[in-house]
């Protein structure tokens, strides 16, 4: 029977990581990979993962593979502590990883935002992977990596991403430095094209071609502040290659 490995990070999450445990509890082991948290994220942690680790934050890549390293399981499925897998999900996974026909499955995550899941602002995800070809790449956004081919999951994964809009919109701003220091140790440059095309265009891939208009005032909201998103990124590249940071 192959086991399986579930890796949450967190930092500053109680108000969420109890329920996240409580989804993945059929795991024959969990690890929290903590960024050392100042609330009581430590005291849940310990009381229900198999193994609780902590490590100062550099970028998520390197927290996630720290996390690989001391995992046993033969498979890994990693979720964040505002994600929640459902009874069907388990079932899924469990049959999966009895039977592989790939060496990772991707799941759609639909965001709960606004009170309602945006079925039509929503990603496949590389989450469940065979552990000993997995590793992350990446210092934001990181992008998980396997062999051998890619399958996804039928069922869902629940992702309750939205705190608050002021939080939506400091993630975002958080993400944006990130983001502009990978460009701008890869040498990009932020023109003015950029700076206005770019967020117009996320606007309208993520409203009109990926269906948000269908979500309503919620679906609008994302398209806007994602939009808001890639503005600050370029203009927090500007200010790096000015040398203002």
């Amino acid at each position: 029977m192959p086991k399986l490995t579930v890796i949450i990070p967190t930092f500053n999450e109680e108000a969420y990581l109890e329920d996240a445990l409580f989804s993945v509890a059929f795991a024959d082991e969990i690890i929290v990979i903590d960024s050392f948290s100042t609330d009581n994220t430590p005291e849940i942690a310990n009381n229900y993962a198999t193994k609780f680790l902590q490590r100062k934050f550099d970028n998520f890549s390197n927290q996630k593979n720290s996390a690989l390293k001391e995992a046993t399981g033969d498979w890994v499925l990693f979720v964040d502590a505002d994600e929640r897998v459902t009874h069907s999900l388990e079932a899924e996974i469990k049959e999966t990883i009895q039977n592989p026909k790939h060496g990772g499955y991707k799941i759609n995550f639909p965001h709960f935002y606004m009170n309602r899941f945006l079925y039509h602002h929503s990603d496949d995800v590389l989450r469940l992977v065979k552990r000993e070809v997995a590793a992350f790449s990446g210092s934001v956004h990181e992008k998980l990596q396997c062999e051998g081919s890619i399958g996804k999951l039928k069922n869902k994964m629940l992702h309750f991403t939205y705190k608050g809009l002021d939080n939506y919109i400091s993630k975002k701003e958080s993400y944006a430095w990130f983001q502009a220091q990978q460009q701008f140790d890869k040498d990009k440059k932020a023109t003015w094209f950029y700076l206005l095309f770019k967020p117009s265009y996320r606007f309208f891939r993520s409203f009109i071609l990926k269906g948000g208009f269908r979500d309503g005032v919620p679906g609008m909201t994302v398209a806007a502040v994602n939009a808001y998103g890639v503005f600050e990124r370029y203009v927090k590249l500007m200010l790096l290659r000015k040398g203002m940071r």
